[in-house]
């Protein structure tokens, strides 16, 4: 329980959650990115 208390009310807790918040952002925003460019790829792929 101390440590859920120190990751919200201490500077280094709270800077900890904020990169954990934006790695996990991160890794969608960049799974979406290349799930489009891939299907962009096969569609350009398919076109005679």
């Amino acid at each position: 329980m101390k440590a859920i208390v120190d990751l919200f009310s201490t500077d280094y807790g709270l800077m900890s959650a904020g990169v954990i918040l934006f790695i996990i952002v991160m890794a969608v925003w960049f799974q979406r990115f290349f799930a489009r460019k891939i299907a962009e790829s096969e569609r350009a792929a398919r076109k005679p």
